[in-house]
C-alpha cells in the first residue's frame, strides 16, 4: 500500500515501502538502537525471507530512510496510515464498536530545524507528559480500537497543542465517520473530554467518558450515592448507581461505580495521605505551641482554624498554661508589678476514624458519563467498556518505550519527525494485530504459554513471546556445493508458538503446522 502511493524509483535499490518495514522490524526488535544504526541491526539478519532476494543491510541507510520519511510526509502521514488501518480493520475482522483516544508527548533533543512547510507542526515547549519541561516536544494523538489496541488514528500536533483543542477537532472529523458507519460507534476517553468548552461537539457523538474528580457536582453525586441510592450489582465485585440529568447542555447518564479495585487504591491513598497529613500536624502544632495568646478563646480560635483544613485528624485533648509576665527584664522579684497572662496551648490529635471511613468510601468511587440511551448500551456494558483494558494507554507505553526507536527522536526536521511518528504508530498496528492474533489462537486451541515466573497465561504479551523465541539460529550449510539452510536452536515452547502463528511461518521455520 505504501509503494502504491509513494511509487518506487526504478533507481532505488529498495522501496519506500521496504523503507517503513525495516524501520518496522528495527522498532520492533526492541534492539536498543537508533535508526541510523538499522544497518547493523539488519547485519547477519535472513533479509530474503525478511525482504526478498537481493536487499542487503547496507541499504538502509540514514539517507534512505531519511528521504523515505520526507516522501510519507509529502503523501500525508495521517491519511496512510487511516487506508491501511482501515485495510487491516477488514482483514482481521476487528470489533470497532468501541474506541478509544488520548494524547502523549514525545521529547527531542537538540535544536529543530525551521521550516517553510506550512503543514509541518511546529517542535516546542509545551506541557510535557515526560516531566521535561526543558525539552522541546511533539504531541501524538492516538485512537486505538478496544478489540486488541489496534491504532485507527493517529495524528501529530505541535508540542504545545491542548488536549481540549485535540479532542474538539477529533470530535468533529469523527461525525461524518460514525455517521456512515453500518454499526453503532462509541467514543472512549479520559476526563479531558468532559469540557464545556467543547460539549456541542460532543453531542452528537456516542460517548463514555470519566467525569473530572474536580467537579464539585461530581463530589455531590457520589455523596447522594453513598447516603440513600440503591445500588444495583454489576459482578461480583462492581456495583453502580444511575442518575440522569442534564449536564453542559446535554442529557446525560451518569453511573456512580464501586469496585474493590477502586477500594483497595482508595484505602492505599487515604492511608498514605493520612501519614503525610499526620506529619504535617505535628509541624502546626509545634508553632501553635511556641505561641501566646491573650486569652482562652483566642487560643482555641487558633487551634479551630488549623483543624478546618484537617481530613482525617481532630483535636483529641488542650492544656492552656498560664504565663505571667512581670515588668522589668530577669527573673522577677516577688515585689515586680504583673503586667499581664499570657496563654500557651498544647494540643494533641488522634485519627478521625469516621471522616477516615466516609474518605475512602467516597474515593472508591469514580462516575461515568454518557449520552448514549440505555436502550443502545446498558449500564453493564458501559462500565465494562470504561473498565476493558485500557488500550490507549498501553499503545503509548508501547511507543515510549526506552528500547523502541530509541534515540530516534534526535532528528531534526520536524517533517520526518512526523514521518517517524506514522511510522512508530504503524510498528504499533503490527505488533498489536500479531499479539491479537496469538491470543485468539491460544484462545481457539484452548493453549497457554509460560509466562514469567512459569504459570500458563492464555494472554501473553508479544514482548514476552519475541524474549521466548530468542536463541533460534538460521545456518547456511554448503555440501559438495549445494547450499542448505537449517534452523537450530528449537524448542517444544518455540514450535509451540511458531504452530500458533500458521502454516506460513512453519514453512519459514521447517517445522510441521501439526
Amino acid at each position: 500500500m505504501i509503494d502504491a502511493r509513494l511509487k518506487p524509483d526504478d533507481q532505488e535499490a529498495i522501496t519506500p515501502g521496504e523503507a517503513v518495514k525495516g524501520m518496522i522490524l528495527n522498532g520492533l526488535g526492541f534492539a536498543h538502537r537508533p535508526l541510523s544504526l538499522t544497518p547493523q541491526f539488519f547485519a547477519g539478519k535472513p533479509l530474503a525471507l525478511l525482504f526478498r532476494p537481493g536487499v542487503e543491510a547496507a541499504m538502509f541507510n540514514r539517507f534512505k530512510l531519511g528521504r523515505t520519511l520526507d516522501e510519507v510526509n509529502t503523501s500525508g502521514c495521517d491519511l496512510l496510515l487511516s487506508e491501511m488501518a482501515r485495510a487491516v480493520c477488514q482483514q482481521e475482522a476487528l470489533d470497532q464498536r468501541f474506541t478509544h483516544l488520548d494524547t502523549t508527548s514525545f521529547s527531542l533533543t537538540g535544536d529543530s530545524v525551521a521550516e517553510s512547510d506550512q503543514q509541518a507542526i511546529t517542535i516546542t515547549h509545551g506541557y510535557s507528559k515526560d516531566h521535561r519541561p526543558d525539552l522541546k516536544q511533539a504531541v501524538l494523538e492516538l485512537m486505538v480500537s478496544q478489540d486488541g489496541g489496534v491504532p485507527l488514528v493517529s495524528q501529530s500536533w505541535d508540542g504545545n497543542a491542548s488536549d481540549s483543542q485535540i479532542f474538539q477537532d477529533r470530535a468533529q472529523a469523527l461525525l461524518s465517520t460514525f455517521a456512515q458507519s453500518a454499526t453503532p460507534r462509541y467514543l472512549i476517553a479520559d476526563s479531558k473530554l468532559s469540557s464545556k468548552d467543547h460539549a456541542a461537539h460532543l453531542k452528537p457523538l456516542g460517548f463514555i467518558t470519566r467525569m473530572p474528580d474536580t467537579l464539585k457536582l461530581v463530589s455531590q453525586v457520589i455523596s447522594q450515592a453513598l447516603r440513600s441510592a440503591p445500588w444495583q450489582a454489576l459482578d461480583d465485585t462492581t456495583r453502580s448507581h444511575r442518575l440522569a440529568l442534564g449536564h453542559y447542555g446535554m442529557a446525560q447518564r451518569w453511573l456512580v461505580v464501586c469496585s474493590e479495585a477502586a477500594r483497595q487504591r482508595a484505602d492505599t491513598h487515604v492511608s498514605t495521605a493520612q501519614k503525610r497529613e499526620c506529619a504535617a500536624i505535628e509541624q502546626q502544632l509545634l508553632h501553635l505551641q511556641a505561641q501566646r495568646f491573650e486569652s482562652h478563646p483566642s487560643a482555641q480560635a487558633a487551634l479551630a482554624t488549623l483543624a478546618k483544613s484537617w481530613h482525617s485528624h481532630q483535636v483529641a485533648s488542650t492544656e492552656l498554661v498560664e504565663h505571667k509576665r512581670y515588668a522589668g527584664k530577669g527573673r522577677p522579684s516577688a515585689k515586680a508589678p504583673l503586667q499581664g497572662v499570657l496563654w500557651p496551648m498544647r494540643a494533641a490529635v488522634h485519627p478521625d476514624a469516621e471522616a477516615i471511613r466516609r474518605h475512602k468510601q467516597h474515593k472508591g468511587c469514580f462516575v461515568l458519563g454518557t449520552n448514549i440511551e440505555a436502550e443502545a448500551l446498558s449500564d453493564e456494558e458501559v462500565v465494562a467498556a470504561y473498565k476493558a483494558p485500557s488500550q490507549v494507554e498501553g499503545g503509548c507505553r508501547f511507543l515510549k518505550d526506552p528500547l523502541f526507536f530509541v534515540s530516534s527522536l534526535f532528528v531534526k526536521k520536524p517533517t520526518r519527525i512526523q514521518g517517524l511518528l506514522m511510522v512508530m504508530t504503524l510498528a504499533l498496528l503490527v505488533y498489536s494485530v500479531a499479539q491479537r492474533r496469538l491470543r485468539q489462537a491460544l484462545a481457539r486451541q484452548k493453549e497457554s504459554l509460560p509466562n514469567q515466573i512459569n504459570q500458563p497465561t492464555q494472554r501473553p504479551t508479544l514482548r514476552w513471546v519475541f524474549q521466548l523465541l530468542e536463541g533460534i539460529h538460521r545456518v547456511r550449510v554448503i555440501v559438495q556445493d549445494q547450499v542448505y539452510d537449517l534452523i537450530e536452536g528449537l524448542n517444544e515452547v518455540q514450535i509451540k508458538i511458531l504452530r500458533l502463528f500458521g502454516q506460513e511461518v512453519c514453512q519459514i521455520y521447517q517445522i510441521s503446522s501439526a
